[in-house]
């Protein structure tokens, strides 16, 4: 490139300093004998695991808590200030000066207020104190985070409660260390203000329910069901000169102009590709702080599309999952800034090759163990499984509209259902085996269930079927893949916390609603396992029509589904009405997850948080255009005016006359396009002032989804045409091109 164009241009600045980024170079270090650190002897180190609880606490102390965190009860106040005493020792040995009350307000982040250990006692001097009252709770200012209305800035009072089943762990930066404390954050009069809080109760409610169905089936020994979750979290990394140059990343997470690289992902060579060694290194360090905090990271490589990546973990309870997926998406961002990398975790930050999800695979496991969603050995362990199967079936059929509400953002509406995710319809593959065992079921069963003829059936192929079903429909929002179930279409820069909420109440609901029906056909004097093969067989005919094995792709599927009842909610604004209909209300307030009140600020919330991310969009959209590349246009402009004033009159050539006529002609369409961009430009502004005049949040949100948005992508469509021709030292934001394949 010339020196005269690329001293210009910050973009070409950009493109020099990524093309010659050196990665920066991590080391684990060394054990005490001087051999490289061991994943084993790291992981946990920053986090008052059980080991050191066990060495740090009395062993009367140490047992009540231990006791207290398997239960899921509460602590035991009486033993609160020897536990917060053995906490500070620990905390303030591992070199932390202060702590904080970790939470996950309704941002889609995480809180925290740092207060120093130090304190003053009565003789004037420094002390380090930490009781078991500032273990257990604190009162940030509620007013200050979203809450829907239930929090004014004159009623500001709000508390956030230790959750001791989450571990207690230290952030380490280079700026230092501090103590952070999982806590759930509720209003004074006990609302849940946060997204813990409410998956919290949906676990109790799901164990409960479960609890009681396994004991219809003999299980004395059984005290809690913990469901289970294991995430995977996609995202892109791109250098961070180019990250700096792009106000629409920057402001919104995703680029709002940008037009298509001559390559993308066509030729399938980025998944599982060898990983770059800039890459490789940042990866290190990212599981090296997260190997600290006890996050069990597992999994790493490539994703589909050019400079996308997938970080994976062993799965935990859900609740400590929830927590560490905020934790892992924090710390991409950080470790990513020390690597002069930006992590991308927006769903759709590139348009025309894939967006990001953060699969949640899903089971139910009792606390001897067993995963329920695992076929059994025997004729009654299958019936068990077939029980909790169908339950899941019920929830998702009955509750789908729920289940898109529950993943519903403004980043998720540009990625599902956009032939590289699962489409906005909720529908369940079970794979052909698993679908014609139920079908048989269905169509086949007995009136007598004696074992031979439930083994006839093929029930007592279950374990081989689940065991040896390898195929995958990638096409699928909700997957069962063998002993677990992966919700496929969940956001990936989202909190994990609302879908398994709802998912949870929903299978507690659904196992309720079967428990009910066992019960009562025994009681009416039927044989026990008869009752349960007609109420699997009920379930399995009722939830048929949410059972998809086809392409959820296709767009004969949308045809389908709308024959088969099932809800397709493709924009968030219809979608997050679905959590204050009638019927959505009673549901909540009866499986104990949300009062009315606390329905209705979220939904509240949410269409706050949607009207604010389209509204960040729109004025980055018109901030780029009318600032970078309106002025990029008008020199492209002036370039060829120049050239066909100098060549028409050192020819002395008439303009409309070769050569000058295809430059004439290339003048005319970069004028034309400049035109149609106003116009593109004015009726986006027409449009969103009209917005104006709209009160009502649901109306704004949607009247966002359906006439502003388009707007947008028309205007985005010639600013992509106008890329395509001018020349390329005028442009000034990066490219595609740049920004996918230069790392």
């Amino acid at each position: 490139m010339p020196s005269s164009i690329s001293g210009d241009n910050p973009r070409y600045a950009a493109l020099r300093e990524a093309s010659h980024r050196q990665s920066r170079i991590f080391d684990w270090g060394t054990d005490g004998k001087g051999q490289p650190l061991k994943v084993t002897e790291l992981y946990g180190s920053n986090t008052f695991n059980d080991r050191v609880m066990k060495e740090r606490l009395p062993k009367k102390v140490y047992a009540r808590l231990h006791e207290s965190i398997k239960r899921g009860e509460k602590l035991d106040k009486s033993i609160a200030d020897e536990v917060a005493q053995a906490v500070k020792e620990w905390a303030v040995a591992a070199g932390a000066t202060h702590f904080c009350h970790w939470f996950q307000p309704q941002t889609g982040l995480i809180a925290e207020k740092h207060d120093a250990f130090l304190d003053i006692d009565d003789e004037g001097q420094a002390v380090e104190r930490f009781s078991g009252s500032q273990l257990i709770q604190s009162e940030p200012d509620a007013s200050s985070f979203p809450s829907g209305g239930m929090r004014s800035t004159f009623e500001a009072r709000g508390y956030t409660v230790w959750d001791p089943s989450s571990p207690i762990f230290i952030m380490e930066k280079p700026t230092g260390k501090t103590l952070c404390i999982p806590a759930v954050f509720i209003s004074y009069y006990g609302q849940a203000l946060d997204q813990k809080a409410p998956l919290l109760r949906s676990m109790e409610s799901l164990s409960n329910a479960a609890v009681k169905v396994l004991k219809l089936f003999g299980n004395e020994t059984v005290e809690r069901v913990i469901p289970t979750v294991g995430v995977e979290q996609e995202y892109f990394l791109i250098d961070r000169a180019f990250y700096s140059l792009r106000p629409d990343l920057v402001s919104g997470g995703r680029t709002l102009v940008g037009s298509k690289p001559p390559k993308g992902q066509e030729l399938e060579d980025h998944y599982f590709g060898a990983l770059k060694q800039r890459v490789q290194a940042f990866m290190n360090e990212v599981e090296y702080e997260l190997y600290k905090m006890g996050v069990p990271i597992k999994t790493r490589h490539n994703e589909v599309a050019p400079n996308q990546f997938e970080i994976a973990p062993i799965y935990e309870t859900a609740s400590v999952a929830a927590d560490h997926n905020q934790l892992l998406m924090e710390t991409l961002r950080s470790v990513s800034r020390l690597h002069n990398f930006a992590a991308l975790l927006h769903e759709k930050p590139f348009a025309g090759i894939n967006g990001s999800g953060k699969h949640n695979n899903w089971s139910i496991q009792d606390s001897d163990g067993n995963n329920l969603l695992s076929p059994g050995h025997t004729p009654a362990e299958n019936l068990q499984f077939l029980v909790f199967l169908t339950a899941v079936l019920k929830a998702v059929h009955k509750r789908a509209a729920l289940l898109r509400m529950s993943i519903a953002s403004s980043g998720n509406d540009h990625r599902l259902g956009a032939n590289e995710a699962p489409p906005a319809i909720i529908s369940v593959f079970l794979g052909e085996q698993l679908s014609e065992i139920l079908d048989n079921i269905e169509h086949g069963m007995p009136t007598k269930a004696t074992e031979d003829r439930v083994l006839g059936l093929g029930i007592s192929l279950l374990p081989t079927a689940a065991r040896d079903n390898t195929d995958r429909n990638r096409t699928s929002p909700f997957a069962f893949t063998g002993n677990k179930f992966e919700f496929r279409a969940v956001a990936s820069n989202a909190s994990i916390s609302m879908p398994l909420t709802v998912l949870h109440a929903a299978v507690a609901e659904a196992l309720g609603e079967m428990h009910e029906a066992i019960t009562n056909r025994v009681h009416d004097g039927t044989e026990f396992k008869q009752a349960v093969i007609e109420v699997v067989r009920q379930a399995t005919s009722e939830t048929k029509a949410v059972r998809y094995e086809g392409n959820g792709y296709a767009t004969e599927w949308v045809d389908e589904a709308a024959r088969r009842g099932l809800p397709n909610l493709s924009k968030t604004p219809e979608a997050l009405a679905q959590m204050v209909t009638p019927e959505a209300l009673a549901f909540f307030k009866n499986t104990g997850i949300f009062s009315e009140e606390e329905v209705h600020a979220r939904y509240h919330v949410q269409l706050e948080r949607y009207i604010k991310d389209c509204e960040i969009e729109i004025e980055a959209l018109k901030g780029m255009v009318q600032t970078q590349i309106f002025p990029a246009a008008y020199e492209q402009q002036e370039l060829l005016a120049d050239s066909i004033t100098k060549l028409v009159t050192l020819l002395k050539l008439n303009p409309e006359a070769e050569p000058a006529k295809a430059q004439v002609a290339q003048l005319h369409n970069c004028a034309q396009a400049i035109t149609e961009l106003q116009t593109c430009l004015d009726t986006l502004n027409n449009v969103v002032a009209g917005l104006e005049q709209t009160d009502e949040l649901a109306d704004k949100a949607s009247a966002l989804a359906t006439k502003v948005l388009p707007a947008m992508a028309d205007v985005r469509k010639v600013c992509d045409e106008l890329e395509d021709v001018v020349a390329d030292h005028f442009w000034p934001l990066p490219k595609y091109r740049e920004m996918l394949f230069i790392s």
